[in-house]
């Protein structure tokens, strides 16, 4: 019996562990954040604004996004706070959504636009030949564990 208590307290902590690993690897390995003047300078004279905010349905308290993004042709501004996590990128979509569901239903008629490597403000380019006019979404997901974070509709 006392075995069966050893094994299963010391898996316990070693699961735990993992977990608390996989959520602070990122923070740990993520690159300086981008300085809020160059965000700011390179929000300037974008074409659309939007909004992430923790209220939306598909967020929790572990996969949230909150701040203004500025989207132009040839960038993405995020001035705001994302949850961290691995692997996150950053989509336009032609619809507005707000579960993982129901970007999972438009995930390959969408735009993948490029990755999200700090989480208190990004600059992501728009890939050459991407059309921003045509969608009107900008989603943030973690593609390792298909978890939607957040989505902002800019038009």
């Amino acid at each position: 019996m006392r075995w069966i208590v050893l094994f299963g307290t010391h898996m316990t902590v070693l699961a735990a562990g993992f977990a608390l690993g996989v959520y602070l690897l990122p923070i740990i390995i993520a690159p300086p954040s981008v300085d809020r003047t160059m965000l700011a300078d390179h929000a300037k004279g974008a074409m659309f604004e939007a909004t992430f905010s923790r209220d939306i349905q598909g967020s929790d308290f572990l996969h949230w996004g909150e701040g203004t993004v500025s989207i132009s042709p040839s960038r993405i501004v995020h001035q705001g706070t994302l949850a961290p996590g691995p692997d996150y990128k950053v989509y336009l979509v032609t619809t507005f959504v707000q579960t993982e569901a129901d970007f999972l239903n438009v995930k390959d008629q969408s735009a993948r636009i490029g990755d999200v490597k700090t989480f208190d403000g990004f600059i992501v380019d728009v890939p050459a030949g991407v059309d921003v006019t045509a969608y009107t979404t900008v989603v943030i997901w973690c593609e390792t564990f298909s978890e939607f974070i957040s989505a902002a509709q800019y038009r």
